[in-house]
Parts: structure tokens; sequence; C-alpha cells
């Protein structure tokens, strides 16, 4: 950053309609105008009760510690969440941040232990797992809210991450320049997308998505732990084919990827990432030409885009 990392407090919650700040009355949180937005279990609602990311919050919540570092004992959300960052890594302790698509906290875990003020928020009720997980304190707070409309005023966070989310939403562009709002001036704005590649074009799971999308969100999990319980022994068996496999079966595992993963996680991992990859309602594709496009389009500087990860990972400053 060109400036130190503010070690306020992160911005107070507001109506995002009006941005009008909210006072607590009861279990709800109030605006001037008349809006109000329940507390329940100690978060903040800002959305309604069903959205198109309700499936994601069922498998959050049954899987909550899966993909934490300190319960499979391996660095994978670290060493992303480090890479992504770049830079801002080092500068993440007394930093605001904000934790977009925040899930049970895979994330959450590595950038409180960096010391950071984070504010996690998530479309789904996913947030209760983030909340049960790393309970809301003085460094962190979660609400469940639209990345699209987020409660606080504008420009009030060091860094704003996002991973794994824009391309499940309606518009990665509008979503991007919607985080980028936040982002205070010097402060970073970090993201990734989908990109194209020939397994996320020829893979079947292409057309077991078009079924399992038509299910009721409450019934596609217990459908893919049926999925992966019928052809994970087949992957097992024939992990050193592992890419191959992937192509004709819907089922996401990882023998040949993390041989370390016990079985019980290999399980978990599988259940989780195939019903992720089957049932998200929108699945957004950009190239690492287009997502630096949307960077530089907003103005930002120290642009870093490359094919990594899951994608692309990229990453900017606002202008001091």
């Amino acid at each position: 950053m060109s400036s130190s990392p503010s070690t306020a407090v992160a911005p107070a919650w507001a109506c995002p309609e009006h941005g009008a700040p909210l006072e607590q009355a009861g279990n709800e949180l109030r605006c001037p105008h008349g809006h109000a937005f329940e507390v329940r279990e100690g978060i903040p609602r800002f959305v309604p009760p069903s959205s198109y990311a309700d499936a994601f919050g069922e498998q959050w919540k049954r899987f909550r510690l899966t993909q934490l570092d300190s319960y499979s004992g391996l660095t994978l959300s670290h060493d992303r969440l480090q890479r992504c960052l770049g830079p801002a890594w080092d500068e993440l302790d007394g930093a605001t941040l904000l934790e977009c698509g925040c899930g049970a906290g895979r994330f959450t875990e590595s950038l409180l232990d960096q010391g950071s003020h984070v504010t996690s928020i998530d479309l789904s009720d996913a947030v209760e797992a983030n909340a049960l997980t790393f309970p809301p304190g003085p460094r962190h707070r979660v609400a469940q809210a639209d990345i699209r409309s987020l409660p606080f005023a504008p420009g009030g966070y060091d860094v704003v991450l996002c991973l794994g989310v824009v391309q499940h939403t309606p518009n990665s562009e509008e979503t991007i320049a919607a985080l980028y709002e936040h982002v205070r001036p010097g402060g970073w704005l970090v993201i990734d997308h989908y990109t194209w590649n020939h397994s996320s074009l020829t893979r079947f799971g292409n057309v077991a998505r078009k079924v399992f999308k038509r299910m009721p969100a409450d019934r596609t999990l217990g459908a893919t732990e049926r999925l992966v319980d019928s052809l994970l022994p087949t992957h097992r068996r024939l992990q050193r084919f592992g890419k191959v496999v992937s192509r004709v079966s819907p089922v996401l595992s990882y023998y040949h990827i993390y041989p370390s993963l016990s079985p019980e996680l290999q399980r978990e991992w599988a259940i989780l990432d195939t019903h992720d990859t089957l049932t998200d309602y929108y699945k957004r594709h950009r190239s690492a030409g287009q997502v630096r496009r949307a960077l530089d389009d907003l103005g930002l500087v120290d642009i870093n885009v490359r094919r990594d990860g899951n994608g692309i990972e990229g990453r900017g400053r606002k202008p001091a």
C-alpha cells in the first residue's frame, strides 16, 4: 500500500439501500427510512430468507471444518490466500479487511491469524458456520449480505477480498465494481475468477449440473453424497489417471493431487467440491485479459493478473 493500513474499527453497519446508519432495536437493526434487518443468532441479515446461493449454505453448514487448514493438516488455504494477496499479505496486521463470500471460514482462519480486523459476509446462511467456528469479537464480525448491495458506507476497508465467488454472481464486472467501492484510497482489491480450459468445456459434470440445478436446495447435498459414494471408489482405484477420470465422472476427487488427505477427508472434499460445481446457479468464465480490463477500467494501479489456482487471480490498488 502507499500508506500504512488503517487501525480504525471497520465501517459501521448502514442500510444497503439508503446508506443511512442503523440503530439496534431489540433483534433488529433499523434504518431511519423505515427498513428493518433481523439479527438472528447474533448475525445481522441484510438479505431475503432465500437466494440462488441456498445450496452453498447447506454444504458449508454440513462440512464447516473440512477445508480449514487447522483441520486438514495442510496449508492449502493459507498458501492460496498469501499468493493472491501478494504484497498486501505483509500488511494485514491491524488492517480492516472485508471478506466477501466467506463460506465456513477457510480464509477467515488465516486472516485472523495475521492480525486483521475481519468483516466476513456471505449471501447464504453459511455465515452461521463461520460464526460458530470463529465467534464474532473485537476483530471479527459476520453478516449475511449481498456483495452487490453491501451494508456499509463506501471506501472503508484496507483490503477487500473475494475468492471463489465472483464467478457465481449474476454479472462478474458489476460485482467487481461493487467490491471496489469499498476499498479505501491506497487499499487493495483481491479477487479470483473461473476461466475457460479444455476440462471446463468437456466434463460430463456439465450435463449432471443441468439435473442438479432443477433440484430443491435441501435435496442436492444428499444427492451429491450418494453420487460421490457410488463413484469415489473408482476414482481411488484409478487415481493414477485422475485427470482422465475427472473428464467422464461428475465427481471431483483429489487422490491424484492431495494423496496425503485421509480417506475421510478425501470423501468430504469430494462431496464439497462436487456439490459446489453441480449446484452453482451462475458459473461465469473470464480470461486473464478480461479480468485485467475490469480492474483497469475501475482505475486500479499496481495491477497483477495471472492464471493460477482455480483460474485467474487478480489484484490491484486504489490510487491514494
